[in-house]
């Protein structure tokens, strides 16, 4: 299952060509991230999945120009793969028309890793995390 966000786009994310500047989009995706493990997470215990945790790698492909209008843009979040101590999520930003036709602007990835900041060290995923991120797993096709 994927977890859908519309994220308002905002005058100050435009570059001097009209475009959404590239490193506005990594804040969309945060955005998205938040969204899904904290606001519709479905089981409590699972908090610091959305702030606790530290990002290893964002992958992003960029396929066509995102440019500022009043209505928000649609992001898919989805969780790809699930280890003891590291999770990936993919994304896509995009429209939908009412014909179900959609228009991608960008697909991206990010590997995180929850994150004892009082230690300063990485930790295990919790079952009640693990159970939460298995709800949005859609396993990469191989």
């Amino acid at each position: 299952m994927r977890h859908v966000y519309h994220c308002p786009l905002r005058w100050a994310d435009m570059d001097s060509l009209g475009h959404v500047n590239n490193v506005r989009y990594v804040d969309y995706l945060q955005e998205a991230r938040v969204d899904m493990l904290r606001v519709h997470a479905p089981h409590s215990g699972t908090e610091n999945l959305a702030e606790g945790v530290v990002v290893v790698r964002h992958d992003l492909e960029f396929l066509a120009p995102l440019v500022f209008r009043p209505e928000p843009v649609r992001i898919e979040t989805w969780v790809t793969r699930i280890r003891a101590a590291s999770f990936e999520l993919q994304y896509e930003i995009l429209d939908e028309d009412a014909e179900g036709t959609r228009h991608i602007y960008t697909r991206a990835s990010t590997v995180l890793t929850p994150y004892l900041f009082s230690e300063e060290r990485p930790r295990r995923i919790q079952p009640e995390e693990r159970a939460t991120l298995e709800r949005w797993l859609e396993p990469e096709a191989v």
